[in-house]
């Protein structure tokens, strides 16, 4: 059983300690103990885009939270997470709910469920006047959700970065063959009304 020991996100020149390597060792030591019965929850994995992670956390620093969904292991390894203390969360059930204030990330295993929780942590930093920033990963079916588009829409003016992770799949599904982009044309146009939002006077806005 190996020992983990890393703890640091970053070497003294500002790389990262976390590697390409390290992520997909740690992975597969996660599925070789749930394929050995080890760890009798459901777990998520992930592969084939730690090259892409690299990238997005060269631009997240210590003090910004990072949101996720269920597939979450590599970005509490990125964000500073102990992989130790991560390894032994997934090992007690919570791999698809995987929250570490402490270190400034959280997820959850509802489908859209972080994304509201992302806005409302950017919006306490806003109000504070805070300098920090939050980015929330989505998947690509999850980012075609109204949630989606409505945490969007009332996050503009927010610190927050959305993050759409694009696997071209929802679970097993193809999300090009349940929610087809030629099918998404709408029409839109501009109106005013002479009426108040309710009754039928002239509205007094405080």
């Amino acid at each position: 059983m190996p020992v983990f020991v890393r703890v640091q996100r970053f070497t003294d020149n500002g790389e990262h300690m976390i590697t390409v390597e390290d992520m997909k060792a740690f992975e597969e030591e996660v599925a070789a103990r749930f394929n050995a019965g080890k760890i009798p929850y459901p777990v998520h994995l992930e592969d084939g885009n730690e090259e892409e992670l690299l990238g997005v956390f060269k631009d997240i620093h210590e003090d910004d939270w990072v949101c996720c969904s269920w597939r979450s292991h590599l970005k509490c390894l990125l964000k500073g997470v102990p992989e130790d203390v991560l390894m032994d969360r997934i090992m007690h059930g919570d791999s698809m709910a995987l929250c570490f204030p402490e270190y400034n990330i959280v997820s959850s295993a509802i489908v859209g469920g972080i994304l509201p929780i992302a806005v409302g942590i950017a919006l306490e930093i806003k109000l504070r006047h805070g300098s920090e920033k939050v980015h929330c990963f989505m998947g690509d079916m999850t980012f075609m959700t109204g949630i989606a588009s409505e945490c969007l829409h009332y996050g503009g003016g927010l610190p927050v970065h959305w993050i759409c992770e694009d696997n071209g799949l929802s679970v097993c599904t193809p999300t090009s063959e349940t929610w087809p982009s030629e099918d998404m044309e709408y029409d839109r146009y501009s109106y005013r009304s002479k009426w108040p939002h309710a009754g039928a006077g002239i509205r007094v806005q405080f």
